[in-house]
């Protein structure tokens, strides 16, 4: 599995190396004075395409593994991997084409990815067969399509969350390559080294593309890198929960919480001011801790450059907060009842935080 790691992340990094070089034309046409722009002159939003590339070599190399009875075990048919790689096509496909139009409206993209999530479900035996709670279990089991609507919801919901935390060079990267490795680890804890090679392959294509955008911003993951992230974590997270009855469907719910609930909040938020849930703004938490927690960290009379490490010093307070769950979730993958008590802390700590910031009340260390 190292050389399969290693494999996509060399390849991601040279198709990222030359959408770095080529690919600035297209970065002209994005607006300067969009709520959630963050950085200083043209970059493309190309990074989802480098780390397609790396995905279909690596799950190319595991059909290769079984066509040619590698000693790896990680094999995987041209069924398998040919319908991931369908689906996953086609959820990045909604996110390059709003990458280089900026014209597809986020309600036709929602549609696009649901119609991928209904093909996955489909092409893959999608469900979610139980949710853990014993009084909830047999009405669940009773009714089958409750098990795929979540599936549905699942694979289509969790690209748009992806996309909603990736504001800043490294931070939806960085948290999505967490997440791989954390379902990799429980996927080889229950003994399933083909799902734990799928993540992985994953990992490697994020850490090539991450050579490029952490710490310079050269490229941007843009729409369809978080709907890449997105929908291959969201169908592992699935497929190991039908997988292995041993993990607690609350394991993914709790390693992935920053992000949906980060989605959750913000339809909230947005739908008790009177907006379009899918109108953009500068309120989500990344954007608060960058405008006042960061805020004067940095003194440099080149103004880009100032921007530029406030952007790359937000990160790291996210992927702390973020590490607040993946590690419980990772020790307690088969505990339900601790899994859904450290979901309810995060919730809860995430709103405390929240009002917090909004209300100047952080923590003085927090900016130092």
């Amino acid at each position: 599995m190292l050389f399969l790691l290693i494999l996509c992340c060399g390849t991601a990094f040279l198709a990222t190396a030359l959408l770095v070089r080529y690919g600035r034309g297209h970065a002209y046409r994005y607006g300067a004075t969009v709520p959630q722009r963050f950085h200083s002159g043209p970059v493309p939003r190309l990074g989802g395409i480098g780390m397609l590339v790396g995905c279909t070599v690596g799950w190319t190399w595991m059909v290769m593994s079984q066509w040619f009875n590698f000693p790896n075990q990680i094999r995987t048919g041209v069924a398998m991997a040919g319908s991931l790689w369908l689906v996953v096509t086609l959820t990045v496909a909604a996110g390059v084409m709003e990458d280089l139009t900026q014209r597809l409206t986020a309600r036709y993209r929602m549609g696009l990815t649901v119609i991928a999530a209904f093909l996955a479900v489909w092409l893959l035996n999608l469900s979610v067969p139980r949710l853990g709670l014993p009084a909830v279990d047999a009405l669940w089991a009773a009714s089958p399509w409750l098990g795929v609507g979540l599936a549905v919801v699942a694979v289509s919901g969790l690209p748009h969350a992806f996309n909603l935390i990736d504001g800043y060079n490294g931070l939806a990267g960085t948290v999505a390559l967490v997440c791989c490795f954390a379902l990799a680890y429980v996927a080889l804890q229950v003994g399933d080294r083909q799902l734990a090679a799928i993540v992985l392959v994953l990992a490697g294509a994020t850490g090539g593309f991450l050579m490029w955008n952490y710490p310079r911003g050269l490229i941007f993951a843009g729409d369809g890198g978080a709907y890449l992230w997105g929908v291959v974590i969201s169908i592992a997270s699935v497929l190991l929960v039908l997988r292995h009855e041993r993990v607690s469907p609350w394991f993914p719910m709790l390693l992935l919480i920053y992000p949906v609930w980060e989605t959750m909040f913000s339809i909230y938020r947005k739908t008790a001011r009177g907006q379009s849930p899918g109108l953009a703004d500068a309120l989500h938490f990344h954007q608060l801790v960058y405008r006042r927690i960061v805020r004067g960290v940095f003194d440099d009379d080149d103004e880009a450059r100032r921007m530029l490490m406030r952007n790359n010093r937000t990160s790291p307070y996210l992927w702390g907060f973020a590490l607040l769950t993946v590690m419980p979730a990772v020790l307690f993958w088969n505990n339900t009842p601790m899994l859904m008590a450290f979901t309810v802390l995060f919730i809860v700590s995430y709103v405390w935080a929240y009002f917090s910031i909004i209300r100047f009340k952080m923590q003085r260390w927090l900016r130092r």
